[in-house]
């Protein structure tokens, strides 16, 4: 079985020197790059199985990259490694696609428990998701993470389409707020639950012309998706 390949972009030498070689000495191949601008290029040519992202990077910045390569490639997992501690930048994030966020300083076992999750994950959702789900006036093409209702179609974001799967596998049931966070984002962090809030809200506004389909708030506990 081949390894784990990695690409890995970071400008701080000293700290992608040791984090490469702790990677490596777990198995993973890792390939890194401390220019921005050269990164996209790079993720054609190795097509690795997932993406680790410093933001603050020369040339281009890591969320131009994670935009460029969701372009590419809607599946591969992609980790954003930043100093920034803003809410909005983690929303951003999440919205490009990023499926986890890791603020510096970080423990090697840290990152190294998320690029695990998210693989395990990438393997769930290739083996056991179904291709359509019929949500009420909508349709629900999930490995095409495309929405539509009638003739108009809705392309969501891979961290869109994850939940949506999530509530349409779980439809009547009570699902719970720390299920989701902890299998979505890999933790039930402040942070990764403000986001799920916003993708929440995103979620009921694709969902608004069908009024027969309501993602229900049990609160203190987690969400009931209803839809006829």
């Amino acid at each position: 079985m081949s390894a784990v390949k990695i690409l890995y972009a970071e400008d701080e030498l000293f700290l992608g020197k040791i984090v490469k070689e702790s990677l490596e000495n777990r198995g993973y191949e890792v390939v890194m790059e401390a220019d921005g601008g050269k990164v996209t290029d790079l993720f054609k040519k190795i097509q690795p199985d997932i993406c680790v992202l410093d933001i603050m990077l020369p040339n281009k910045d890591g969320f131009e990259i994670a935009d460029e390569i969701r372009e590419l490639d809607k599946e591969v997992p992609i980790i954003f490694l930043t100093a920034k501690t803003q809410t909005e930048d983690v929303v951003k994030g999440f919205t490009l696609g990023g499926n986890d966020y890791i603020r510096k300083p970080f423990s090697m076992e840290e990152l190294i428990v998320r690029i695990q999750n998210l693989l395990k994950m990438k393997v769930t959702d290739t083996t056991n998701s179904s291709d359509t789900f019929s949500i009420g006036k909508y349709t629900f093409h999930n490995n095409r993470q495309i929405l539509s209702i009638g003739r108009e179609e809705k392309k969501l974001s891979f961290r869109e389409s994850q939940l949506l799967t999530m509530l349409c596998e779980n439809r009547e049931k009570i699902i719970d707020r720390r299920d989701i966070l902890n299998l979505l984002w890999g933790s039930d962090s402040f942070f990764n639950s403000r986001n799920l809030d916003v993708y929440i809200t995103k979620l009921r506004s694709y969902l608004k012309e069908d009024p027969a389909i309501e993602i229900i708030t049990i609160k203190g506990i987690g969400y009931r998706f209803v839809a006829s």
